[in-house]
C-alpha cells in the first residue's frame, strides 16, 4: 500500500533546466527522482506546486509524490539529503491525505524578485539578483506596481510559449521594498502565467530607470500589448518563496 508524500525543496537554480523533466538535461523533477529511487529502489512521479524555469531558485517549492517503502519521514529527510546534491535540499518531509497535489491543491504563491541596482556587482548576489547599474526610481515603480493589485487579464505579462488556456489571474499583493542598493518585489497571486513575474519586474525595472513610461501597465492591461511593457527581466532573481494551501 503506497501512501501520498508532501516535501518542501529548496535549491539554487542556477544550474539546473529548470523543474520539468526534459530529455538530457539536468532538472530539479530528474535529480527528485533519481535521488527516491536510489534510496527506495522505487520510480516515482514527483509533482511540483509550480514549474520553475532554467535559473530560477526556489526556497519553498512543494512537490508530492506515492511511496511504497514505509521509510517513516524523517528517515527519508535524511537518506535523501546525503544523495542530493549541494544545490538542491529536501527541508520538510509529511505524509498527506491522499488526495492531496501539490500542484492542483495550492490557493496561490508568493515569489520574489532581487534586484542589486547599484554601479558596482556583487559577486556574493550574482546567481541570486538581477544587477542594474543605473538609478532605480523606487517612487515610480511604485505607482506603477499599484495598477496590477487586483484581477486583471494578464495576456500581456506572459511568454509568447505559454499554453495557459485562461490568461485572468488575481495578483493579491505586490510589495516593492529597497534597503540601499537592494531592491525586492514580493508577489503573492493565485496563480502565475509563464514568465509572468520576470515581465512584471522587467517592466517595473524600466520605468524605475526612465526607459518606458510610468502607465505602461495600465496599458498593457488595457490593451494586451506586450510591445507596450519593458524587458523580461533575467530568471537568476526570480525565487518561489513559499506555497499557499
Amino acid at each position: 500500500m503506497s501512501r501520498r508524500l508532501r516535501i518542501v525543496v529548496e535549491y539554487d537554480g542556477t544550474d539546473f533546466a529548470g523543474w520539468q523533466q526534459q530529455i538530457d538535461q539536468r532538472t530539479v523533477q530528474a535529480t527528485l527522482e533519481s535521488a527516491i529511487r536510489e534510496m527506495t529502489g522505487e520510480t516515482v512521479f514527483v509533482r511540483g506546486a509550480g514549474r520553475t524555469d532554467a535559473g530560477v531558485h526556489a526556497d519553498g517549492q512543494v512537490a508530492s509524490f506515492d511511496l511504497a517503502a514505509n521509510i517513516p519521514p524523517h528517515g527519508l529527510l535524511r537518506g535523501l539529503n546525503t544523495i542530493l546534491p549541494r544545490d538542491l535540499a529536501i527541508v520538510d518531509v509529511a505524509e498527506a491525505a491522499a488526495d492531496f497535489d501539490a500542484r492542483f491543491s495550492a490557493r496561490g504563491k508568493v515569489y520574489r524578485y532581487t534586484v542589486w541596482n547599484h554601479f558596482v556587482r556583487s559577486p556574493r548576489l550574482a546567481r541570486t539578483s538581477w544587477h542594474v547599474r543605473q538609478p532605480v526610481d523606487t517612487d515610480a515603480v511604485r505607482r506603477a506596481a499599484a495598477v496590477l493589485v487586483g484581477e486583471h487579464d494578464f495576456r500581456a505579462f506572459r511568454a509568447s510559449d505559454c499554453d495557459r488556456k485562461t490568461t485572468n489571474r488575481i495578483v493579491r499583493r505586490l510589495d516593492v521594498e529597497r534597503q540601499g542598493p537592494h531592491l525586492t518585489f514580493d508577489i503573492e497571486a493565485t496563480a502565475f502565467l509563464k514568465n509572468m513575474v520576470r515581465i512584471v519586474v522587467g517592466t517595473l525595472v524600466d520605468i524605475g530607470r526612465g526607459r518606458i513610461p510610468e502607465d505602461a501597465p495600465a496599458r498593457m492591461l488595457a490593451t494586451g500589448d506586450r510591445s507596450a511593457g519593458g524587458m523580461t527581466a533575467p530568471p537568476g532573481g526570480l525565487t518561489l518563496l513559499r506555497v499557499i494551501y
